[in-house]
């Protein structure tokens, strides 16, 4: 059994630091957050953003680590903001993202179901890191979720897969994780380059109509390599590299989902193409 008190113990004072770093006030004339802030099933969406705007952590990942940084900035924006956990295997807690991908994107059906319920809204945004920016994509492909959402942006997604081996290097930041090689993983299987799985879901074209796809990649990315395999082909795409919008930028895979304030710009101007604004290396202060 993993010591999980030993584990968590870290991991929560790390994520504190992340809150401290990342949780930024809201621009001047912005609507006050909600007061729960993300997660809150009494928010409306506005005229400003009608969609709600639903997060997807990656392996290894849960609703709340992945997005302590990104959530906040979407909420003191103004958008309603929800995230969910999926891909949860028996027995182990707060790393998900590791069961049979498809059940995880049947997860995500129920989610966004329950979100546009809540809402009132018709459809939602996605916006993932690393596997929940490329696991949605079967849910749109499979699952009729194309009908649902309007756009989905991904940070650093394995659109096309990856090693073993660059899965494994996400160890390091999730002290414990390690151990749940010894237990089988069906999550990490899928996601390697050749899987049944990613040949199912990118057999025919990478994309489905009446979605916006935006990709947002780093060339410093250490887990999803090469990165421009994370890029997608098709109508409604845009393609990005971080550093082309900011060259000094040396996030890599797991720092651009969880405090890349540049990826958090560019996000946002894919969630609202119509109001976007330049970004550039000092949108890290906007």
């Amino acid at each position: 059994m993993l010591p999980w008190k030993r584990v968590l113990r870290p991991l929560a004072a790390l994520l504190l630091a992340f809150t401290a770093v990342t949780a930024a006030p809201a621009p001047a004339g912005a609507a006050a957050a909600p007061s729960s802030g993300w997660n809150n099933y009494s928010c409306k969406p506005s005229a400003a953003h009608p969609r709600p705007v639903v997060l997807v952590h990656g392996t290894f990942g849960n609703s709340v680590d992945n997005w302590l940084g990104l959530a906040p900035y979407l909420v003191h924006r103004g958008y309603c903001v929800y995230s969910l956990d999926y891909g949860q295997l028996p027995g182990v807690p707060f790393f998900h993202g590791l069961g049979p991908i498809d059940k995880s994107a049947e997860q995500l059906d129920a989610f966004v179901d329950k979100v546009l319920a809540a809402s009132g809204a018709a459809e939602a945004d996605l916006v993932g890191h690393s596997q929940g920016g490329m696991m949605p994509r079967y849910y749109l492909k499979f699952l009729g979720g194309a009908d649902k959402v309007n756009a989905l942006v991904g940070l650093a997604p394995d659109n096309h897969g990856t090693t073993l081996l660059g899965l494994t290097k996400l160890l390091p930041y999730f002290p414990g994780a390690e151990d749940l090689l010894s237990s089988a993983t069906p999550g990490l299987a899928d996601q390697v380059a050749g899987s049944a799985f990613l040949t199912k879901l990118n057999d025919g074209g990478d994309t489905v109509p009446g979605v916006r796809y935006t990709v947002i990649a780093t060339k410093y990315d250490q887990v999803v390599t090469p990165y421009r395999s994370q890029y997608l082909d098709g109508p409604g795409v845009r393609n990005v590299l971080l550093q082309d919008l900011c060259p000094v930028d040396i996030s890599e895979h797991v720092a651009i989902g969880l405090i890349d304030r540049i990826a958090f710009h560019e996000a946002a101007n894919a969630l609202d193409p119509a109001h976007a604004k330049r970004t550039t290396c000092a949108s890290v202060f906007h």
